[in-house]
């Protein structure tokens, strides 16, 4: 039996069945950052077979994440490593190690839907269509693939994308939907056309306020009438340099799973809001009523809840700008290193509309903190990189975290975010484990 599995079915002993779901990666009543009503800190250690170096420092009842992390990659069309959540529809994340390029390439993009995707079979890319209408657009047209290629100037640039619920298996009590840990994210390099340069082509009215998407996806009942979803972006974010309308990924057709051959790009904002598949963009003079934009989805409270409230969906504001938040990606947590030499440290960190100022990491438990260096972006909306090279005091158990500080002075939380409906915008500090040796 492998030492991991030993040490949480001794850990508990008492309840077999919560054992099971944290051996095979099954979803439990914790969450996945895992707070416990379980203050002694040495049945870890015993779960871990190491000593926890800094354990007077650990949040009461944090779970250490060397225990939680055991889900395995399976195949997916296209992808290398990603670790399936559903099938039905098809929804996939990336591991953290696997995040670790500058560019992330397009088998490691991670991979969210909500309805069927089109065949690939029957994609034509030459007789591809888009339709530019809507109640604020003054002269409505239709390109076709080739025409937005050859009409309008290309633009690349490397844009950070990432699920509005990623990170939701940590929240508690749990929020329903896809339980992503921390992989819903990436910052591949697009190419396309700027959305601002054809729905201008197209007459943009002055009583224009949101745009609306459709794509090619079919609903997960069969309906033809039923958008599995449409959603959109105010129209200054329409109209901003970095939205595009993109047809490349890392100077490549688009990955089938990730909207293959058209899609939208609006960076730093949730990836709902980057329709694959694209038919149809609208120019509303309303906020956009399709599927997925009204009641819940894709919405916070606009004050601070105590976990568990039911909240008025007039008091849900639709999510903008993503937070502050960052990644490692290297080391990969549950690695063993000597003593003797440091230990560098990269990762990933991104804000959103914002840029990020600083970064931090800390060996703990975020008791004192060590700053990275950090990289500029490719451009603006792309992640930026960090890097750190860290010793640690004595052998034993430790944890490294990672904590971002934007552009505006705000922080990641170390733990976690406010508490959710719907399990969005988790951005608490990344943590990977690392067992010290001689």
């Amino acid at each position: 039996m492998p030492k991991r599995e030993r040490g949480l079915r001794e850990l508990y002993s008492s309840d077999p069945e919560r054992a099971d779901a944290l051996v095979f990666g099954r979803r439990t009543d914790l969450s996945r950052r895992g707070f416990l009503e379980l203050s002694a800190r040495g049945a870890f250690a015993c779960a871990i077979g190491a000593p926890i170096v800094f354990w007077r420092e650990m949040p009461a009842g944090l779970v250490p994440v060397a225990l939680l992390d055991s889900q395995d990659p399976e195949p997916l069309p296209g992808k290398d490593g990603l670790t399936v959540l559903n099938d039905r529809p098809i929804n996939a994340e990336t591991p953290a190690h696997l995040l670790d390029d500058d560019i992330t390439p397009g088998s490691r993009l991670f991979v969210r839907n909500n309805g069927h995707p089109p065949p690939r079979r029957g994609i034509d890319a030459a007789k591809w269509t888009l339709e530019i209408s809507g109640e604020s657009i003054a002269a409505p047209r239709t390109f076709t693939l080739p025409e937005l290629k050859r009409e309008f100037e290309h633009h690349t640039l490397q844009l950070t994308i990432e699920c509005g619920g990623n990170g939701r298996s940590e929240f508690n009590p749990p929020a329903r939907g896809n339980q992503w840990t921390v992989g819903a994210v990436g910052c591949p390099r697009w190419t396309g056309v700027r959305m601002r340069d054809v729905l201008q082509a197209c007459g943009v009215k002055e009583d224009a306020v949101y745009t609306g998407y459709y794509g090619a996806d079919t609903h997960l009942s069969g309906d033809p009438e039923k958008q599995p979803i449409s959603r959109g972006v105010p129209i200054h974010k329409a109209l901003e340099d970095e939205s595009l309308i993109a047809f490349a990924m890392n100077g490549e057709d688009l990955p089938w799973l990730n909207g293959h051959p058209l899609r939208l790009v609006t960076g730093g904002w949730p990836a709902s809001t980057c329709g694959k598949w694209v038919r149809k963009l609208l120019v509303r003079d309303r906020v956009h009523d399709g599927a997925k934009m009204t009641g819940s989805s894709y919405r916070v409270p606009k004050y601070r809840v105590a976990p568990g409230t039911q909240v008025p969906k007039e008091d849900m504001q639709i999510i903008e700008s993503m937070p502050v938040k960052s990644l490692i990606t290297s080391p990969k947590s549950g690695i063993t290193h000597r003593q003797s030499d440091a230990l560098a440290i990269r990762g990933h960190a991104w804000a959103g509309d914002r840029a990020v100022s600083e970064v931090w990491v800390s060996i703990d438990f975020g008791s004192r903190w060590q700053r990275a260096e950090l990289k500029e972006p490719a451009n603006r909306l792309a992640w930026q990189h960090f890097s750190a090279n860290l010793r640690f005091p004595e052998q034993g158990y430790y944890e490294v975290w990672a904590r971002a500080v934007d552009s505006e002075g705000v922080s990641q939380p170390m733990i976690l975010p406010g508490w959710n409906p719907k399990g969005y915008l988790n951005n608490a500090c990344h943590r990977v484990a690392v067992q010290v040796t001689t």
